[in-house]
């Protein structure tokens, strides 16, 4: 029976975080996958990713109908754009000339909060066949979408879960209500596609309001892969300077997400504060049994080595190593 959160929640931090580590000594090997995709370049004592073994692309340009509060569109600008399916298959094959081996298609979305697709996939099913792994974060998306996706042969889809109705509309812009997001994962999860779903933590201007909502869907979808993101507030936005979740308590929804889905493969990705709590918050979700980190400080890769795990670096994204 599915641990009750309201209790989990009334715990210590020393006690959730005792509990999802053993659950992870229980169920995993003392391993900690790195990842370093391409849109970041990775510099540390341990490794160096190259520049583009894993790319993001927008097929939608810079363009999004939403233009949500934490964003503002600029999280298109760090993507590879572009504009039909033509597009698609010429850059995919260039990138293959440079080392590629594999993206996440994504893009801005409709007024509806999902991404258009419906026009690149043939141009995903000819990367397939090309070699890449595709993954696809694709919003909100219908039923006849999910089946689209599986006949292209993609290897994982990304969906962000928003668990608080208010925070979808005032975030957002979006007319939905938490179970139109978890709608979405049922069609995909019903097509047997692999599902990756991020949870975001501090979404809500930096308050958390719908993150346990988020996890309870989650759960109940039990997804082999669950991401966890965390507010990074973007110059030039409505967030900017706005103040992210103490790292103690995103380690608690870490711990609980943990204990909730023992056997799910847990990260933390790339989305993060630079803060100076951000190596408080990497210690926090390695001790809470993540079997997976984007972009770690050195300083918690020799924490993790020092809890006894090993460490393999991968320059893909995070959903996948």
């Amino acid at each position: 029976m599915m641990q009750d959160i309201d209790y989990l929640k009334a715990l210590e931090l020393d006690i959730l975080l005792d509990k999802s580590w053993n659950i992870r000594k229980k169920n995993f090997s003392p391993l900690l996958s790195v990842s370093t995709p391409s849109q970041k370049t990775y510099i540390s004592e341990f490794h160096k990713n190259k520049k583009y073994a894993f790319v993001n692309i927008s097929v939608t340009g810079t363009d999004c109908a939403l233009n949500c509060e934490h964003c503002k569109r600029s999280l298109l600008d760090d993507m590879i754009p572009v504009e039909n399916e033509n597009e698609l298959k010429v850059l995919g094959e260039k990138l293959i000339e440079k080392g590629c081996e594999g993206a996440l298609i994504s893009g801005g979305a409709t007024s509806s909060g999902e991404v258009p697709l419906d026009k690149y996939f043939n141009a995903i099913s000819y990367l397939k066949s090309k070699g890449l792994k595709i993954i696809v974060h694709t919003g909100l998306a219908p039923k006849n979408t999910a089946r689209k996706l599986k006949n292209a042969g993609v290897d994982q889809v990304l969906l962000d879960i928003i668990g608080d109705e208010e925070t979808i509309e005032k975030v957002y812009h979006l007319q939905k209500k938490p179970v139109d997001f978890l709608r979405t994962m049922q069609f995909f999860t019903e097509e047997n596609l692999d599902l990756a779903p991020h949870i975001l933590i501090g979404i809500h201007f930096g308050r958390i309001v719908g993150e346990y909502n988020a996890i309870r869907m989650v759960t109940q979808i039990k997804p082999k892969t669950i991401v966890l993101v965390i507010l990074s507030p973007r110059s030039g936005t409505p967030m900017d300077g706005v103040e992210t979740p103490p790292s103690k308590e995103i380690g608690k929804i870490t711990a609980i997400t943990r204990i909730l889905n023992p056997e799910a493969h847990l990260t933390l990705g790339c989305a993060r504060p630079a803060s100076e709590d951000k190596v408080n918050l990497e210690k926090y979700a390695v001790r809470a049994g993540i079997n997976g980190i984007a972009y770690p400080t050195d300083e918690t890769i020799k924490f993790a080595q020092d809890l006894g795990l090993r460490i393999s670096f991968k320059d893909t994204c995070c959903s996948i190593i």
